[in-house]
């Protein structure tokens, strides 16, 4: 096993062609919240990927979720991070994977192109730890915005062309109107 990444809640490993995601004790919580904490957070990443599956989402396929281990067992990705490869075209295909996600009702949380590879000419959006269930505008608005932040900031010689791209395939008008609200809020904020 090969220690891949860490992050704020968890370490990610590669074994063959499986990626493990433990959930990582965190000393500064009671012992019986923080466990508590890590072993609904497991269960709900699996349910949800799970759920965007159904969805006809690009996702990983979940293997194993073990909650009594807080490890989560997911099939490996091959290809490439978008963050590494985005052309504007790209976008349309992410576009249609985000509107599925959020007409499933999931949010991700972190819809950044370092959480998306591309694989066989196919957006796969990974790493749910942040994602929930929402039915709200709000909350996939705020999804969106993020995304957007992203791509601004991330990828500025081509978001705007990224960001039309995207909106030709994202097709949930009520969260785009909302979307323009939220980046009002935020221009007043400084």
């Amino acid at each position: 096993m090969k220690l891949l990444a860490q992050g704020a809640e968890a370490k990610i490993y590669v074994k063959g062609d499986i990626i493990i995601k433990d959930r990582v004790k965190k000393s500064y919580r009671l012992p019986e919240i923080d466990l508590k904490l890590r072993k609904s957070r497991t269960r709900a990443e699996a349910r949800l990927i799970s759920k965007a599956t159904r969805a006809k989402v690009n996702v990983p396929q979940v293997l194993n979720a073990n909650d009594k281990t807080m490890k989560l067992e997911l099939e490996k990705i091959e290809g490439s991070k978008v963050r590494d490869v985005l052309t504007p075209d790209m976008c349309k295909l992410i576009g249609t994977q985000i509107s599925k996600l959020h007409k499933a009702s999931i949010v991700h949380g972190d819809l950044t192109t370092s959480n998306m590879m591309l694989r066989d000419g196919q957006v796969v959006l990974i790493d749910f730890g942040l994602s929930q269930y929402s039915e709200r505008v709000e909350d996939k608005a705020v999804d969106l915005h993020l995304f957007k932040e992203c791509l601004k900031s991330k990828h500025f010689d081509i978001w705007l062309s990224c960001w039309k791209n995207f909106l030709q395939n994202y097709t949930d008008k009520a969260v785009l109107k909302r979307l323009e609200a939220v980046e009002r809020r935020g221009k007043y904020k400084h």
